[in-house]
């Protein structure tokens, strides 16, 4: 059965408060090399047929319940045979 992930990140120019805890325990571990950490959500959805009716419904449920449009971006949309 196919896997579809759909990948949502919070819109570029809001503030990620969960990136920017990460990117400052970051630092304070010692770990160099990150300017900036940003931490969005992965759905993995299994479907019976990854066809173009099913990734269209898919391209629904992302825009109106997986992600919040006032806030976040859908990313991307994948099928995993």
């Amino acid at each position: 059965m196919p896997t579809i992930v759909v990948d949502v990140m919070p819109k570029a120019e809001l503030l990620d408060p969960q990136g920017k805890a990460v990117t400052g325990a970051l630092d304070r571990l010692g770990i160099a090399g990150f300017s900036s950490v940003r931490i969005g959500k992965r759905f993995e959805l299994t479907v019976e047929s990854a066809d173009e009716a099913t990734l269209a419904t898919v391209r629904t449920l992302a825009d109106e319940i997986l992600s919040n449009a006032v806030i976040e971006d859908v990313v991307g949309i994948e099928v995993i045979e």
